[in-house]
């Protein structure tokens, strides 16, 4: 099944939306317009090397959907290991089972200053029959790719939205609030994941 641009990013908010009865807000309060979503819209998809790269940056431009003519204040920068290892081996010694594995790690700088405000890794794999046509293999090794780079673009959003949500609530902060009492733990989170020297 494929969605639109703006049907996938419905979907990612809808999925980031704690169950009411939990006692938590949803994450993408204000919607397509609210400060979460436009933090992500004001990102920047620096290009990443290789086919994972290439199929991954795609998936990553999809779910931000940068704004047209605005200038980025956010350069996101990813490394990527595509890996493909033999599980199951034949009597003939041959391999009968793959898993392909990518792992990325990603870095989003803020360019109003050039400080990294997230630095972390996300990965997927996903298993490969491997049958007797090489056509077969190849075009099964592919969707693979294809499936968990859009799992590995799916974390990669979900921790940047958390950050942006974090980063709004930090910047809502009254300045007598800079520095919170020890009984505020929820505050002194909120002030912790503030990135310093932010213009």
């Amino acid at each position: 099944m494929h969605f639109s641009k703006p049907s996938r990013l419905a979907l990612l908010l809808c999925l980031c939306m704690p169950l009411p009865a939990c006692g938590l807000h949803p994450l993408y309060k204000g919607g397509k317009s609210g400060p979460v979503a436009k933090t992500l819209g004001s990102v920047h998809v620096a290009s990443i090397p290789g086919k994972s790269g290439y199929l991954l940056h795609g998936a990553l431009q999809d779910r931000l959907m940068p704004e047209v003519g605005i200038r980025p204040h956010y350069q996101l920068e990813v490394e990527v290991d595509d890996r493909i290892d033999g599980l199951g081996i034949r009597r003939d010694n041959t391999v009968n089972r793959e898993r392909r594995t990518l792992r990325a790690r990603y870095r989003l700088i803020d360019l109003r200053d050039n400080q990294v405000v997230v630095d972390a890794t996300a990965s997927s794999d996903a298993g490969i029959d491997v049958v007797s046509s090489e056509y077969a293999t190849i075009a099964a090794e592919d969707t693979a790719l294809q499936q968990i780079s859009e799992n590995v673009a799916d974390q990669i959003i979900t921790h940047l939205a958390l950050y942006a949500e974090r980063r709004d609530k930090a910047d809502r902060l009254p300045a007598n609030s800079a520095t919170p009492p020890a009984s505020t733990p929820q505050n002194q989170a909120v002030q912790a994941v503030k990135p310093q020297n932010i213009s």
